[in-house]
């Protein structure tokens, strides 16, 4: 795609969710997050190899080893060296190699050529990283108050911009496996997958009305999510837990890739010109599907949520079931109340694949497993403002031609997410953890 992801982009913060009041226990605090933050990124990179870590299989994705080098950039050029001076900077040419989109930065290499660069080495980065690791500490260490304070903003930012690319980390290396024939496998799950018969789908009444939409409040939140405003609701309903891959087969069996009724007229052409007849990574043997995943090829789940549709396979299934999607803030007005369940699979639970609903609570699915598409157009909320400075391109320029995602996937960070959050991507990605969840008017 031409433009960028929330999973790409990190944004400004609206609010800090580190301690405030003193200074000693706000060090502290941003010194183990951090070092947890970083550490993972280095752990979910552990058990590939150097040419793994070079490869890019498309222009969307990214290399490993240049995640893990514009995530150290990203802490380098907008926290170390303000507050340091250029001599801590690891080498000068990095800022170009590792800038994504900034143009305020300067230039950047070609997102479509990052694949290229076989120099600096996956051993350089990681040299990289542990600079900037130590150059982190020396500006904890030595920073006056009042500017850790002014500071803390953007490190909040870079804590959560490193978040978003441990997402990326895993959606583009099962890319890059999922073309691979020699079929490798990520890593085992660290928990097995939930086995049993799916539960029900049923559906969830909601009164509508004038709520209140956006972030408020204590926390950290991106710019997108604000500010706070009013919108209406017209009475909805709300599917109990996201389309499983058993119900996704009915669609293929009764021959959904072929009736063009079902399809907005770009998801038509781009069915016909990509050639899809299942969601990404599924394969027919024999008569059976089975789909890869980062823990291995088996087949399918039928108790699973689907995952891996893009906005116009979820759209024209929604239609075929007889529903719709939700709105974003149809799905926000459902979330703001929840909170994210314990059993929620997200990244820390360490399957790297949905797993099935059995026997888990109503609506409690609203966090984790897949990114769920919504038929709302990614566009800026009512008095909605950039932030000024380099830290502004992260968002509003990328407001178009995208739809927004809810609710996080097995690949996203717990502490990460939240109701307010927006994922965006274009109508036909699908590399994603994406997903469906229907609505309907009530």
């Amino acid at each position: 795609m031409a433009t960028k992801s929330a999973s790409e982009t990190g944004r400004g913060a609206i609010a800090p969710s580190s301690p405030r009041g003193d200074p000693d226990a706000l060090r502290l605090d941003l010194a183990n997050r951090f070092r947890e933050v970083r550490c993972r990124s280095v752990w979910l990179a552990d058990p590939l190899s150097p040419e793994d870590c070079q490869v890019q299989s498309m222009a969307d994705a990214s290399p490993i080893k240049w995640h893990l080098a514009h995530s150290a950039w990203f802490f380098e050029t907008f926290l170390v060296v303000p507050s340091l001076g250029e001599s801590a900077a690891f080498h000068p040419r990095f800022r170009y190699l590792f800038n994504s989109y900034y143009n305020a930065v300067g230039d950047r290499t070609p997102r479509s050529q990052r694949g290229l660069m076989s120099r600096p080495t996956l051993d350089e980065i990681k040299d990289y990283r542990r600079h900037v690791d130590a150059r982190f500490r020396d500006l904890l260490d030595t920073i006056e108050d009042p500017d850790l304070f002014e500071r803390l903003p953007v490190i909040e930012l870079g804590l959560n911009h490193e978040q978003q690319h441990q997402e990326l980390m895993l959606t583009d290396i099962k890319h890059v496996f999922g073309l691979n024939p020699m079929r490798p496998t990520y890593r085992p799950p660290l928990r097995p997958q939930t086995k049993g018969d799916a539960s029900p789908l049923d559906w969830r009444e909601f009164d509508g009305g004038i709520v209140e939409a956006g972030h408020e409040g204590a926390g950290f939140s991106f710019d997108n999510e604000g500010p706070r405003h009013r919108t209406l609701l017209e009475p909805f309903r709300l599917a109990s837990r996201p389309v499983n891959c058993g119900e996704y087969l009915a669609f293929i069996d009764d021959r959904g890739y072929e009736q063009p009724e079902f399809w907005l007229s770009e998801g038509w052409a781009t069915v016909q010109n990509q050639g899809w007849k299942a969601p990404l990574y599924w394969e027919l043997e024999g008569a059976r599907w089975s789909v890869r995943t980062l823990t291995g090829a088996r087949p399918i789940d039928p108790a699973e949520p689907v995952c891996h549709v893009s906005y116009y396979e979820a759209d024209a299934f929604a239609r075929w079931a007889g529903h719709r999607l939700p709105g974003e803030f149809e799905w926000e007005s459902a979330a703001k109340a929840r909170a994210i369940s314990p059993e929620a699979n997200l990244l820390e639970e360490g399957r790297f694949h949905p797993t099935a609903f059995v026997g888990r609570d109503s609506l409690a699915s609203l966090f984790g497993d897949v990114w769920e598409w919504t038929r709302s157009a990614y566009l800026p909320y009512p008095g909605s403002k950039p932030t000024e400075g380099a830290l502004g391109e992260y968002n509003g320029k990328f407001m178009c031609n995208q739809f927004v995602l809810r609710g996080g996937s097995c690949a996203t960070p717990r502490s990460h997410l939240r109701a307010t959050y927006r994922n965006f991507f274009p109508p036909d990605a699908r590399w994603q953890f994406s997903g469906i969840r229907m609505a309907s008017d009530a």
